[in-house]
């Protein structure tokens, strides 16, 4: 595995019930309890976590796990990663460890969850570094307690309209993400074919230069180079002494500064006996000149001012260098961040067609404009829990939603039912699926869901939205926002309350910085000044939870049979089911609209709920068009019933919860045989493979193989209370 150092609390979703949520489960099996050290271990991670990201959970009778399916999360705040020291600035840049576990080795503390309806939430704070774990065994469970007590002000999966099931079977228990290696993620492209990491190997080029140039700057030249290359200091060059001189030497050290940091030049001088690298910038003095003048201008930084033209690129080479990302515990987001700091270019060069979860070993595409893949398999050797490799060079980008789905390897160790439990259950998923529903994650982990703000901002309540994002509220949430928060309600000054904040890359620090540039009176301009992606997960979490509501209410009066005046997707076309051919579809046929002004509605009364809901909302469904044309919902249509493709499942025994229970692309790669499992052990644990199409999240899928409640609210009350 890639697991490096790193002494901070892994993320960790620790939640128990004890009682179903449905009844049609009947009596049900007789509960398997966790010890309480084990049950105390996942609260304090679940404690020690700084967002509320239901990625993992345990079911043990009653327990219950989730974890949200790729593509749906909103933007993230980007996170900074520890890397090795061949590549690492040893200066304030030094980016910082990312909750990545000791080793993969070490016991883990199970996520816990329960059997019942359930539900995830993710919050409207964005930003998403973790604290040092600073719990103490003395007190674990007073925080447990406190934390739950926290959590009654948090969300159910009735708030957001997840209330109904489509089997008849009965749940069990399992622990979802003991591991993180538990839940394996592979790509499916475009042409349908499952992305693997297999082929370490670096296209041969003669234009690539040697491997050497990697190697030969110091972290202090690399520094130099970078802020000239950036116009950051007011040096016209930068000298480097070579120490060894000779004409390989010199070579070698033009060939790196050129090739790491694009628009500088060199030259080799003589002064005082000895021989100088000059890297000077190929725009020449003037064009500095004007950058700094442009620079004394702006208020903005540097990030802003346009990066310096690019090295000479190979015609005959495509200018995208496609590459296979193997990732562990680390989001897409947060992954292509540590690669473009190291690589020294901008985010905005990396394109893909789908984002992966944290909580997960993620396998996918990513392509890159003109960085090559000798500069991408270097980092290989100083990046930890990443991996890169199956590099070709391409003519096009990739590009959002390119993707047909995601395979999930998912394992529920210690599950509690039996053969015929689990055959019952996987059947139902193979045959019936489950109901699409948006998952927790999508709206929130505080007492603020990010549909409400979603809600105002449609309204056009600007002074609702700004409040939504900045007020306190009840829930875990880190100090220093707390007290931003505080200093926000006493104050309303924004400067005051941004001085609270370390991290102002969260929503909330980007909010009160716009505030005050743009002052109380502007708040759609400073609300502009959040990534717009980050903008739009506010109005998309409350279209998801209009169609999360909607489509319980279908089920309910209509059940899982196609009704006319149902709606199917002909193409791109929604078009009505008629009575005369009814026959000619099943439920797996039927869509249902978001919300928008380019949708249609359903012909019988789940229209009239949509208007209603709407109209409760202060809204008209027949205007959906905003003045602020980002904030116009055209709508869309989704499925109702998933059916996964792909689908198979093996129980097995073990006895040791450390060891791992298949291998990754990785272990392959090293030649490292399949673990062989006993014909008997302490534990059994339920081994599952699905396709899901994009867009859709295993978290729901898993609800319904458990029948559990997915909720952070209920399970850490319901853990809560069995601790005392």
């Amino acid at each position: 595995m890639l697991a490096g150092p790193c002494r901070r609390r892994m993320l960790r979703v620790a939640l128990a019930s004890a009682a179903p949520l449905c009844s049609e489960r009947g009596a049900g099996l007789p509960a398997t309890r966790p010890t309480r050290s084990q049950a105390l271990g996942s609260l304090k991670c679940f404690l020690g976590a700084s967002k509320m990201e239901m990625t993992g959970v345990s079911l043990k009778r009653g327990y219950l796990v989730v974890e949200g399916n790729d593509c749906m999360g909103p933007a993230e705040e980007i996170k900074k990663q520890k890397v090795s020291e061949c590549c690492l600035p040893k200066d304030g840049d030094r980016l910082d460890s990312d909750c990545l576990p000791t080793s993969e080795t070490e016991p883990k503390t199970p996520e816990v969850v329960s059997a019942g309806k359930g539900k995830k939430n993710s919050g409207a704070q964005l930003e998403e570094e973790e604290e040092e774990d600073g719990f103490s065994e003395e007190g674990e469970e007073e925080e447990a307690e406190s934390f739950a007590e926290m959590m009654k002000h948090g969300l159910t999966e009735l708030d957001v309209g997840i209330t109904k099931f489509v089997s008849s079977h009965q749940g069990f228990s399992g622990i979802l993400k003991e591991r993180y290696s538990d839940f394996i993620v592979h790509e499916i492209g475009k042409d349908g074919q499952i992305s693997h990491l297999d082929d370490l190997s670096v296209p041969v080029d003669e234009e690539d230069p040697s491997e050497d140039v990697f190697m030969v700057l110091t972290t202090e030249e690399k520094q130099q180079l970078e802020e000239l290359q950036l116009f950051k200091n007011k040096e016209t060059s930068v000298a480097i002494e070579v120490i060894e001189d000779t004409k390989e030497k010199r070579t070698i050290i033009h060939q790196a500064i050129k090739s790491l940091f694009p628009g500088l030049e060199t030259k080799t001088e003589d002064r005082a006996g000895r021989k100088y690298i000059v890297a000077y910038h190929a725009a020449g003095k003037k064009a500095l000149a004007n950058a700094r003048a442009i620079r004394s201008l702006l208020v903005v930084g540097a990030s802003s001012l346009p990066y310096p033209r690019k090295h000479s690129w190979p015609k005959s080479r495509g200018s995208y260098c496609h590459f296979v990302l193997y990732k562990e515990n680390k989001d897409t987001m947060d992954a292509i961040n540590v690669l473009s700091k190291y690589l020294r270019v901008k985010p905005n060069i990396f394109s893909y067609m789908g984002t992966k979860d944290k909580r997960a070993i993620t396998v996918q595409e990513i392509a890159v404009l003109k960085i090559s893949a000798q500069r991408l398999a270097h980092l290989n050797k100083c990046l930890m829990n990443f991996k890169l490799g199956n590099f070709s060079y391409q003519k096009t980008p990739l590009k959002l939603g390119e993707l047909q789905g995601n395979h999930f390897t998912v394992v529920l160790r210690n599950i509690t039912g039996t053969d015929d439990q689990v055959q019952q259950a996987m059947n139902s998923l193979k045959e019936i699926g489950f109901i699409n529903y948006y998952g927790m994650q999508r709206f929130g982990t505080t007492a603020v869901p990010t549909y409400q703000v979603g809600r105002a901002i449609l309204q056009n309540s600007w002074t609702e939205v700004m409040d939504l994002i900045l007020k306190p509220r009840s829930g875990a949430e880190k100090g220093y926002l707390v007290k931003c928060r505080e200093e926000w309600a006493k104050t309303k000054d924004p400067t005051a309350a941004l001085k609270k904040l370390p991290v102002k890359r969260c929503v909330e620090g980007q909010l009160l910085r716009g505030l005050s540039k743009y002052g109380m009176k502007n708040i759609v301009s400073a609300f502009g000044i959040i990534p717009r992606n980050n903008r739009l997960m506010y109005i998309h979490s409350y279209q998801s939870y209009v169609w999360n509501n909607m489509v319980s209410k279908r089920i309910e009066d209509y059940g899982l049979k196609p009704v006319p005046g149902d709606l199917v997707l002909k193409g791109a076309t929604a078009t009505y089911i008629e009575e005369e051919d009814i026959t000619n579809y099943s439920i797996h046929d039927v869509v249902m609209p978001l919300p928008g002004f380019d949708v249609i509605y359903p012909k019988h009364k789940i229209s009239e709920a949509y208007r209603e809901m709407l109209t409760m909302d202060n809204l008209d469904i027949d205007n959906m068009r905003h003045k602020i044309r980002d904030y116009s919902l055209s709508g869309a249509y989704r499925k109702i019933i998933i059916r996964p493709q792909n689908v198979s499942w093996e129980v097995v025994v073990y006895d040791d919860p450390k060891i791992p229970l298949f291998n990754t692309d990785v272990d392959n790669l090293e030649g490292k045989p399949p673990p062989v499992f006993a014909s008997e052990g302490k534990y059994r644990a339920l081994k599952m493979d699905f396709s899901l199409p994009p867009s859709t999240y295993a978290t729901m899928a898993i609800r319904e193989v458990l029948k559990m409640d997915t909720s952070i609210k209920n399970q850490t009350q319901l853990n809560t209370t069995w601790l005392r």
